[in-house]
């Protein structure tokens, strides 16, 4: 994907996108104070109320996301008719958000979350909720609503289930069989330990817990075993896709068929991770309806939990700060290759370093550049401030690929490399892996690609971190010279 078209996504499409939410709708209320003595009542912290502040919670945030990335946006599910109910309908109205799919009872609890924070500390949460399935008549109610949206067209569906009873398995199935007939890209953020009812979705999205709860064990936060899981829920479920959030460690999508893609965290400070989540199934869905690739959406999701676990409560990130971060992503800079020996990328390194700045390597043949190439860069770069590429010599890559490789030399790979926004340096080495250069440089991050594991990356323990990112299937210069050979052979070249 060429920036050309992440730059034309953020600014063009995602106005245009069409897209309904339903789930459990909810309301989330901060009481902001602080602590500075004990209850002579009690043996409990007394809070001075600063002020309190309230947001759209559950679906409801779901929809706040896509509303604030500028979408246009339906949202169906179950409220009462109480104060918080009016509260609701008035931040829906300021957010631009459509809640015509919303079923009103009366005599029910609209689901609201109260949480007291003392110096940005939470100190207890208050639930007020009546949990309780939508009966036919509300369910017919809101499948003459989705018809009456998908008729008048949208580009894609999420279902926020929290177990408080609008989605249940008659309705979770109905309406996956009802988007799906009509083509459109459905994704599910689910809860429980049976996900039957989700049959047929495009996307699953659970966090680590809820994949242990599912597979019935507690699965280790380790690629290998991520996917493990994935693949056993996908014998057991009919699902396109498994999304796992991942905390620190990014975000994986496997497929049913085994082809799993992944995205590093960014590193950075974390205040709150409430409504992370669902801030990543609102960018990562407004991107596959907008026709980006999922490696593409897996980047946009990560960059918007970035910025939202950065916020205290829960926080709907802006298409305002996407449009920021992509633009710190790809800075516009052009300056000549000059050859630097380790020594002096080491003093470039140790520079950044001084000012808190974090530098990635990696490393590689990269003999003919080609699209995966590039987006294995791109992600890398993502991970820090400064990415410095080490670069196999002609004579590593002889010892490596055969007497016919490689086909760029050194001096010319180096330069198409240092041409890339993303990298900030490029640095030779005559060795079969990076690991007396890795020595000298001692980066923060580590990034290899393929399959590894990390503790199996040579010159790990000269690094903070190791992070492994999977190449981009279909891309690679192997094929590429087969490829060329083959047309050679035929006397089309």
């Amino acid at each position: 994907m060429t920036d050309h078209y992440i730059d034309t996504f953020l600014n063009d499409v995602l106005p245009h996108l069409r897209i309904a939410v339903i789930g459990d709708i909810m309301v989330d209320r901060y009481v902001f104070g602080k602590v500075e003595r004990i209850s002579p009542e009690a043996p409990v912290p007394v809070n001075r109320v600063d002020h309190i502040k309230s947001v759209l919670g559950g679906a409801a945030n779901v929809a706040s996301n896509l509303a604030n990335l500028d979408c246009n946006v339906y949202l169906a599910g179950l409220i009462g008719d109480d104060d918080n109910a009016r509260l609701l309908r008035g931040l829906l109205d300021e957010a631009g958000i459509d809640g015509s799919g919303m079923v009103a009872r009366s005599h029910h609890a609209t689901t609201t979350k109260m949480r007291i924070l003392g110096a940005r500390q939470q100190m207890v949460r208050l639930d007020f909720e009546e949990i309780a399935p939508l009966d036919d008549l509300e369910a017919a109610e809101l499948a003459t609503w989705l018809d009456i949206c998908i008729r008048s067209g949208l580009d894609g569906v999420i279902l926020s289930d929290y177990h408080k009873g609008v989605l249940t398995d008659k309705v979770a199935r109905q309406i996956i069989h009802t988007v799906k007939a009509a083509g459109i890209p459905i994704l599910v953020d689910p809860k429980g330990k049976d996900w039957s009812k989700y049959d047929g979705a495009d996307f699953v999205t659970p966090n680590m817990k809820e994949l242990s709860e599912c597979a019935g064990y507690e699965v280790a936060n380790e690629g290998s075993e991520v996917v493990k899981a994935a693949m056993e829920l996908h014998k057991k479920y009919n699902f396109a896709n498994l999304m796992v959030t991942r905390s620190e460690k990014g975000i994986t999508v496997i497929s049913h068929d085994g082809r799993v893609w992944n995205n590093p965290a960014t590193a950075q400070e974390v205040f709150d991770v409430s409504g992370a989540g669902d801030t990543v199934a609102a960018a990562f869905l407004a991107a596959v309806a907008g026709h980006l690739s999922i490696r593409t959406g897996l980047q946009l999701a990560n960059a918007a939990a970035g910025i939202v676990v950065r916020k205290v409560g829960t926080y709907p990130v802006h298409r305002s700060e996407l449009i920021q971060l992509w633009t710190q992503w790809q800075p516009v800079r052009w300056s000549p290759y000059t050859a630097l020996d380790w020594d002096q990328t080491a003093q470039k390194i140790r520079n950044w370093q001084e000012k808190g700045e974090t530098v990635v390597f990696t490393n590689g043949c990269f003999d003919i550049l080609h699209r995966g190439h590039i987006l294995y860069l791109q992600q890398a770069a993502m991970l820090g401030q400064h990415l410095i590429v080490g670069l196999n010599s002609d004579d590593s890559v002889r010892r490596l690929k055969g007497p016919a490789r490689p086909l760029v030399r050194q001096e010319d790979r180096a330069i198409l490399l240092n041409a890339l926004s993303c990298v900030d340096d490029v640095v030779i080495f005559n060795e079969d892996t990076p690991h007396d250069l890795l020595s000298v440089l001692r980066p923060d991050i580590l990034v290899k690609g393929g399959d590894y594991k990390a503790e199996d990356v040579v010159g790990r323990e000269f690094v903070k971190r190791v992070e492994i990112i999977s190449f981009e299937e279909g891309y690679s210069t192997t094929g590429l010279v087969n490829k060329i050979a083959d047309l050679v052979k035929k006397g089309i070249l």
